[in-house]
C-alpha cells in the first residue's frame, strides 16, 4: 500500500503506536490488523472499481478497531464484539477527529453483529475487509506450525 499522508499521519502517531500493546487475532497485533484492513479495503474498492474516498477509506480502517485495550483480558468491557466499534469511534474522533461518515462506518463495523447498517460504500468495505481479515488471522493462528 502506498503511504499516504493520512496514513503516515496516523500510523506514526505515539497514541495510535499504542494498539501495538493489543492483541487482536492470534498472534497480530490490532495495530497490525488495522494496516491490513486498511491495504485489503483499498485493494477491494480497486478490484471491483468502486469509487471512495481514499484518504476517509484509510482513515477508518486504520481506526476502526481504536478501541485501546486488551479485549482478551477478564477486566476489559464485556460484550466487547457488541461495544468495541462505538468505543473505538468515540476514541478516534476525540484523538484523530472524525467527520460524520467516518463516525458512522466505524460504528457499522460490526455489521450484522452490532445492528449498525453500513451505509457508505467505504462503510460497506470496510465491514467485508474486517471480516476478510479477521478470519484470516484467526485461521492462520490455528493451522499446525511445521518443524
Amino acid at each position: 500500500m502506498e503511504q499516504s499522508e493520512t496514513f503516515r499521519n496516523i500510523t506514526e502517531s505515539e497514541k495510535f503506536k499504542r494498539t501495538k500493546n493489543f492483541m487482536q487475532h492470534g498472534r497480530v497485533s490490532v495495530f497490525d490488523h488495522s494496516v491490513s484492513v486498511a491495504s485489503t479495503s483499498l485493494k477491494i474498492s480497486k478490484k471491483l472499481h468502486i469509487k471512495i474516498d481514499e484518504d476517509a477509506m484509510i482513515k477508518m480502517a486504520l481506526l476502526h478497531d481504536y478501541f485501546l485495550y486488551d479485549w482478551h483480558d477478564k477486566t476489559s468491557p464485556r460484550m466487547h464484539g457488541l461495544k468495541h466499534a462505538s468505543i473505538a469511534a468515540k476514541n478516534a474522533k476525540r484523538d484523530f477527529g472524525l467527520t460524520k461518515k467516518e463516525y458512522k462506518a466505524i460504528r457499522s463495523h460490526m455489521f450484522p453483529l452490532n445492528l449498525r447498517l453500513p451505509l457508505s460504500r467505504e462503510a460497506f468495505i470496510l465491514t467485508i475487509a474486517d471480516k476478510y481479515c479477521a478470519t484470516k488471522e484467526s485461521l492462520k493462528r490455528r493451522k499446525p506450525r511445521r518443524k
